[in-house]
Parts: structure tokens; C-alpha cells; sequence
């Protein structure tokens, strides 16, 4: 193969793939080099001169002429003054000659190994500047054009047809995806497998939320108003705790915008996903309160220490504060930190008994299991709905009916 086709449609190749041209010299002149060291053992004495545009590839051996019996004769950069003379008949022992070599000194089987190597490299550095690109883009929502569909994964493609993954575990449940269709997402993370950058999108993560309110609201943007938190149960429910740094902007306000307007689009983006907004407060008291909106609450004992905290609300308040399916207790306690532990007031008893009074009916271990989740009193077990006990001890459904049974008989004995 002729040097200048070799280096021509590598040039060309490397343009495609948008490499520049110190890039594109730098790996033709390390590729030659590697072929000289397999031929020679070294490329300490060879010069190489490139000229990519016109496809000039010039390679010289510089060595110096000494006399045939000489000792450094076999030194890779010494010449015997008869080989030196056989290039050139006047040549003298002490003078440096300087050799050409072609292409084709190196055999057709090496120089098309070359050619595979230029083409090998190049995507390797493809590769490599793939990685870095999105490495830099974690955490920004970027848009790709719907390629494949399968069914663990969707795999889109941006403007420089790059593929790019978004997984099941990682799309609103609701989203429905056809080839084509463009969709936007933030980068998640970025893997290498087998060599390969693999560039995993995100609609699901708080991140991807929190770019969209960046995007909407120029208050985020300017950083006069922070994101404190953000949980979500994607495509469902989210929960956005916000705080202004000036006190003339309502931060609430700011971002649900004049009748909506800002987080409806937002909402759109995300599949009519419900988003509460609150104002974030060091208060503690206070955020429980908002973060478990739009539920009233009567009182709350915070325990810090074990990160739980019990609040007491009326009846027509506990099923607005689980919320459907629970979503609205479980954001809510993911939000502020701590687990929430939802209890009824129950007005209609004046006096409390402790559980113990009962080990007469209830065994010790259940017992036990009850004091463990804080309920030591009656009325405090009482407070608990039927499927909050079964939640959050280990008492099967029947010994949880079993043991509110005997408590409510007793009250009502002592009410009759």
C-alpha cells in the first residue's frame, strides 16, 4: 500500500470522526514509530516527517559510519563503512548517514496491521472523548432521539449519534416511547463495559426534577431561591422543599408560578406527576408539618435519637396523611429524615392503662413487640390503625385483631 493512500484515508477517517490535526499526527507518528521498534528494536535514531494534507509519510535512520572491525558495529544506531558505501561511495568513517526508508521495507502484512491500528485508534480516542464529554454532563438533562426499544432498556441516540440507554428502572412507569420520538433526561452515570463507554440516563431521579425546576424557574437559576430536597415516587407524587435567600420572594409562589404556570409544564414533563412545594424551616416541628400537608396535625413527640418522630391527628385526618398507597407518610418521612409514625386521637377514652396490666390475656412477647414500637399504654395502642401495627411490628394480622380486641373490652367495660 502507497503511504499517501494509507495516510489520505486515515486523514479522512479522523476528520469524520471530528479528530483534530495535532490529534491525527500524534497517533500516525506513534503507529510508525511501533512499527519501527518491531523491525529495528528501537526508534531512537529514526526521524519521521509528515505531511498530512498532501499525504507525504518521509521515515530516515540516522546512524554513524565506522570501520568495518569495529566493536559498536552492531549498535543500532552504527553503520559498517561498507553498507554505508553501498548507498553512497564517497561516504567516510565518522560521517552520519541518513537512510530513507519506504513503506514497503516493512512487509504488506505490517503495514496493513498499521492501517488497522490508525483505524483502532481513532475510536479508541472516539471512545475516550465520549467518556469525558458525558462524564462532564452527570447531572444535566440532555435530549436524544428514540432509536431502539426493548424491554429492559430504551437506547436513544443525540446529534452526534451517540447511543445513550435509559433503563426500565429508570423511566416514569407512565412514559411510552416510540422510534423517533425525542425525549429529555438527565445523565445519571457513566459506565465502561468491555471498553466501551455506556451512557445511562435518568427521568426518575430528584436530580432530573431539579433541572427541570432550574429550567422553569429563573429564581432557582440565579440561586436567590435554593432546593433544599427533593423525594419523588416517580410519575406519582413529589415532594420540593424550597428557601429564598430574600426575604422579598415567596419561594412556594415562585415556583408554582402565576396560576401554575411554571410547574405545569414541569408536571406535564414528568406524567402529570403531583408535586407539593413547602417552604424548607430549621423548625423541625414546623417542616414535619408542612412536608405532611395538606393533613392538620394535633400534636407530634419527636425522638431524635431514634430518628422517629409520632404524630396525633383526628380521624378525618390520618387517611389525608398516609395519603394513597402511603405515598404522602413515606415522602414525607424520606423528606424530612425521620420516620413518621401516624397515630389517631382517641378522645372518647379519659384514661390510659399500661400494656402490662394486660399479661394476663396478651403473652409477654407480644407484649414486648408493642413497647418496642413505642406503644407501652393502651390508648396508645389504640391510637395505631389495624394496618399500621401489622406494618411496623411483627405481629401477625390475627394476634394484632386478638390484642385490639381485648383493649377495646376493656375500655368499653369500664365505660359500661
Amino acid at each position: 500500500m502507497d503511504s499517501s493512500i494509507l495516510i489520505e484515508s486515515f486523514a479522512e477517517f479522523a476528520k469524520f470522526k471530528n479528530i483534530d490535526r495535532p490529534t491525527m499526527m500524534r497517533i500516525l507518528e506513534d503507529v510508525f514509530r511501533t512499527m519501527i521498534r518491531k523491525k529495528w528494536g528501537t526508534d531512537e535514531n529514526f526521524d519521521i516527517i509528515l505531511n498530512v494534507e498532501k499525504g507525504d509519510l518521509e521515515i530516515w535512520r540516522n546512524r554513524e559510519i565506522v570501520d568495518d572491525n569495529s566493536e559498536d558495529i552492531w549498535d543500532h544506531d552504527k553503520i559498517s563503512l561498507s553498507e554505508a558505501q553501498k548507498i553512497e561511495p564517497d561516504f567516510e568513517i565518522g560521517e552520519e548517514v541518513a537512510e530513507e526508508i519506504k513503506l514497503e521495507d516493512f512487509g504488506r502484512r505490517a503495514v496493513l496491521t498499521a492501517r488497522q491500528t490508525l483505524i483502532q485508534r481513532v475510536k479508541d480516542l472516539e471512545k475516550d472523548l465520549m467518556y469525558q464529554k458525558y462524564k462532564d454532563l452527570v447531572g444535566e438533562i440532555i435530549s436524544g432521539e428514540v432509536y431502539q426499544i426493548w424491554n429492559r432498556e430504551v437506547m436513544l441516540v443525540d446529534p452526534d449519534d451517540n447511543e445513550l440507554i435509559l433503563p426500565k428502572s429508570e423511566q416514569i412507569p407512565k412514559d411510552r416511547y416510540r422510534k423517533g420520538d425525542v425525549v429529555r433526561a438527565v445523565v445519571h452515570r457513566v459506565e465502561i463495559v468491555n471498553g466501551t463507554p455506556r451512557i445511562i440516563l435518568s427521568r426518575t431521579s430528584p436530580v432530573f426534577l431539579e433541572r427541570l425546576f432550574e429550567n422553569e424557574v429563573p429564581e432557582i437559576y440565579d440561586g436567590l431561591i435554593i432546593i433544599k430536597n427533593i423525594v419523588r415516587e416517580p410519575g406519582e407524587r413529589a415532594k420540593v422543599a424550597v428557601e429564598s435567600y430574600d426575604d422579598r420572594i415567596d419561594p412556594v409562589g415562585a415556583c408554582v408560578g402565576m396560576k401554575g404556570s411554571r410547574i405545569h409544564s414541569i408536571v406535564r414533563e414528568l406524567e402529570n406527576e403531583n408535586i407539593d412545594v413547602i417552604n424548607y424551616t430549621d423548625n423541625l416541628e414546623l417542616y414535619i408539618q408542612r412536608a405532611l400537608s395538606p393533613a392538620k396535625i394535633s400534636s407530634m413527640k419527636i425522638n431524635e435519637e431514634e430518628g422517629r418522630v409520632s404524630v396525633f391527628l383526628k380521624p378525618d385526618q390520618v387517611s389525608l396523611a398516609i395519603g394513597k398507597g402511603g405515598q404522602n407518610i413515606k415522602l414525607a418521612s424520606r423528606l424530612v429524615g425521620l420516620e413518621i409514625d401516624v397515630f389517631r386521637e382517641q378522645e372518647e377514652y379519659e384514661e390510659d392503662i399500661s400494656i402490662d396490666e394486660f399479661s394476663d390475656e396478651i403473652e409477654d412477647w407480644v407484649l414486648d413487640e408493642l413497647k418496642r414500637i413505642g406503644l407501652d399504654t393502651a390508648k396508645s395502642v389504640l391510637a395505631v390503625t389495624r394496618e399500621d401495627l401489622v406494618r411496623r411490628t411483627e405481629l401477625e394480622e390475627e394476634t394484632v385483631d386478638e390484642v385490639l380486641s381485648i383493649i377495646r373490652q376493656e375500655f368499653e367495660s369500664d365505660n359500661g
